[in-house]
């Protein structure tokens, strides 16, 4: 069956009554954990800082296990097979160790000077406005395909469900602003709450939905043996756009590098995100942070068995074509839980990629708005802005982020929708060195750091524009090219992060022989161990005034340090 055979009325409704009940919930959310209303950062755009352990990790799972894996991944592996989509699974593997080593020392910081940004941290680390500005734009460039991604996990959806699509632009549109309508909404009225409630029913309806689909499919289509031995006669079948063979079943001897770089450079990238420092600033003390980071990895198994769903679906002749009549691979897991499940139970499941869409879209938005705020519109324009008028901004960003996110969806290609999330990768990849290097050191120039910025966002970005899809002829097609000094494909976004380590590194021992000022650190080593029940640490950081000291941590006057 295919998305054009008309509306399922069955699984259509299902899906609205979920929806709507959850669009309630977020309408509801402001009352969740309420504080002292909604007019400052720390409680529309952070929750009050008072998540614990159970609902970070909702709020975490909801935020990083996206539409980018219920569609974008198994779209890839259905497509052209491990290389492009199974790298997610040892992507997030690889991913917690790192943030267990330093995500606490940053929510340390953060909760003792009041950040709300990674840009926040830079700019008290340096007191370079240049260098944090970089950051904040970075975050909130990048920030904008991963929005995207998820808009696009909820078109598929609607779309097999017999909404949207077609020729007419305002049918064929009509989802995305659907869920542009809610996701603004209640984000506008709840903030991060918002996202914190409904991922408690996201998560519960993702874990049902994989646990009948590993269970049921698989007998449907005559076993796992069936389901590989199709995925690999299928990738061994020749691309006729290419004359090369359609995909990989394994990674081959010259896909390493591929398969290697888009792992590491993704584990690396994905925390560097505003939505994930977000999530995790939420939080109430930094061992949630770390206990979070040890239980996360559940849901790399679950990731496991939703990229081999695109596999599931070749084996079940699943044929993913749109409303307009034309294929696309965005829709193969809907498409695939429509054609193989009862029509309550699809709805059901279309209601789990729908909502899986919402939740990282709300926190996106509200994090890409919280940088706008707080690194351009206080440092910048408004210096003097008080936490309600901050919020006020916020608020109103957050709705312009959404839009922008709806212009990325409508220019660029969403056939291949996992390429706007890799985009956003090459560029937040480049803020590592600035936010990560300066949780332990400062042995880095802020200058160098501008310097390896720069020039690898310059080279990230134009390797991008070069990789022409073969099918579409449209630039951005892809984020692999050629490794400089070796025949294989990598990571655009490693091969940037390799060029601007070594522009830093050498620019900083240049400056730190000269003795160029490297600004001042407002920061001191017991901040990055401070935590929430630390009765040295005060509660109105974010309010604090600038100039005015901190509280004092260990008796000894005068090393708290000014802002």
């Amino acid at each position: 069956m295919a998305a054009g055979t008309g509306v399922n009325g069955v699984a259509l409704a299902v899906l609205i009554v979920l929806f709507v009940l959850v669009a309630v919930a977020g309408f509801m959310a402001s009352r969740f954990k309420a504080g002292d209303g909604l007019e400052s950062l720390d409680e529309w755009g952070l929750g009050g800082r008072k998540f614990g352990t159970w609902i970070t990790w909702f709020l975490l799972g909801g935020d990083l296990y996206t539409a980018y894996t219920f569609v974008a991944v198994p779209a890839a592996m259905f497509a052209t097979g491990a290389v492009a989509g199974f790298f997610a699974v040892p992507y997030t593997i690889v991913l917690y160790p790192i943030i267990f080593i330093f995500m606490a020392r940053l929510w340390s910081v953060s909760h003792r000077h009041g950040y709300v940004t990674t840009a926040d941290f830079v700019r008290g680390r340096y007191d370079s406005r240049s260098l944090s500005l970089a950051v904040a734009v970075t975050g909130f460039v990048a920030t904008m395909p991963y929005i995207a991604l998820q808009l696009v996990g909820i078109q598929a959806v609607l779309e097999v469900a017999g909404l949207g699509g077609g020729d007419n632009i305002v049918a064929k549109d009509l989802p995305l602003f659907i869920a542009f309508a809610v996701l603004a909404a209640f984000t506008y009225s709840s903030g991060l709450r918002a996202p914190a409630v409904i991922a408690f029913v996201k998560d519960i309806l993702i874990y049902l939905v994989i646990i009948v689909a590993v269970i049921y499919l698989p007998g449907q289509v005559g076993g796992w043996d069936a389901i590989f031995g199709a995925a690999q006669d299928k990738m061994a079948t020749t691309n006729e756009a290419t004359g090369a063979p359609t995909g990989s079943f394994v990674p081959g001897v010259g896909q390493s590098w591929a398969y290697a770089t888009l792992a590491l450079g993704s584990a690396l990238a994905l925390f560097m995100y505003p939505h994930s420092i977000t999530a995790s600033l939420s939080s109430d003390s930094r061992n949630t942070i770390r206990r979070n980071a040890a239980i996360l990895p559940a849901y790399s198994f679950v990731l496991g068995l939703l990229a081999l769903l695109g596999w599931v679906a070749i084996a079940a002749g699943t044929t993913p074509i749109g409303l307009d009549g034309e294929p696309n691979a965005q829709l193969v897991i809907p498409q695939l839980f429509e054609d193989m499940f009862p029509a309550w139970f699809a709805g059901i499941a279309f209601a789990a990629i729908a909502i899986g869409a919402l939740v990282p879209a709300a926190i996106m938005s509200i994090a890409a708005a919280n940088t706008f705020s707080r690194n351009i519109y206080k440092e910048w324009l408004k210096p003097d802005a008080t936490p309600a008028q901050e919020a006020k901004v916020s608020k109103l960003m957050s709705l312009i982020v959404k839009a922008f996110a709806l212009v990325f969806v409508l220019t660029l290609d969403k056939q291949n929708a996992i390429n706007f999330q890799l985009l956003g990768g090459i560029w937040i990849l480049q803020t590592f060195p600035v936010v990560v290097f300066s949780l332990y050191t400062r042995w880095f120039h802020r200058w160098a750091l501008l310097a390896g910025w720069a020039v690898a966002m310059v080279y990230g970005t134009v390797e991008a524009y070069q990789v022409v899809n073969p099918v579409t002829g449209k630039h951005f097609g892809g984020s692999l090219a050629a490794i400089p000094g070796l025949e294989d494909m990598g990571y655009i976004a490693m091969t940037a992060f390799a060029l601007n380590l070594v522009i830093t590194v050498v620019l900083s021992a240049i400056l730190n022989a000269l003795k160029v000022s490297n600004g001042s650190d407002e920061t001191i080593p017991f901040d990055y161990f401070a935590d929430s029940d630390d009765p040295r640490v005060i509660k109105d950081l974010a309010a604090h005034e600038p100039g005015a000291p901190y509280s004092d941590p260990d008796g000894v006057p005068g090393n708290a340090g000014p802002r």
